[in-house]
């Protein structure tokens, strides 16, 4: 007896990680788009003297240092087995995120 076996296996981007229609992710910069969210929502605890977690994010190569290393997009997607951030404050917007997981994946440009 022979059978077939068939099944579906979706890997484009587009479908596993749907963007917000109305979340521009072209042309993401560093210093008009990234920045600004990590200044607005993460340098209260994560920068000066004694940051929280040891995790500074005061300027681009500290926050690329976490970019690289996972732990960026782990928390602020709030993904199983990282700690959530902002702590105690409510997850960023989806296009906040969206557009701080494009300049990661353009190779986190200094821009």
């Amino acid at each position: 007896m022979i059978s077939g076996l068939s099944s579906c296996y979706y890997d484009n981007v587009e479908y596993l990680y749907p963007q917000d229609p109305d979340c521009d992710t072209t042309n993401v910069t560093f210093s008009n788009d990234v920045m600004p969210v990590i200044s607005a929502s993460c340098t209260g605890c994560h920068s000066g003297s004694a940051p929280a977690g040891n995790i500074r994010l005061s300027n681009y190569d500290e926050i690329v240092s976490v970019a690289n290393n996972g732990s960026l997009m782990g928390t602020i997607k709030h993904e199983s087995g990282w700690s959530p951030m902002p702590k105690n404050g409510n997850k960023l917007s989806d296009c906040k995120i969206q557009k701080i997981d494009r300049w990661i994946l353009d190779g986190t440009p200094n821009n």
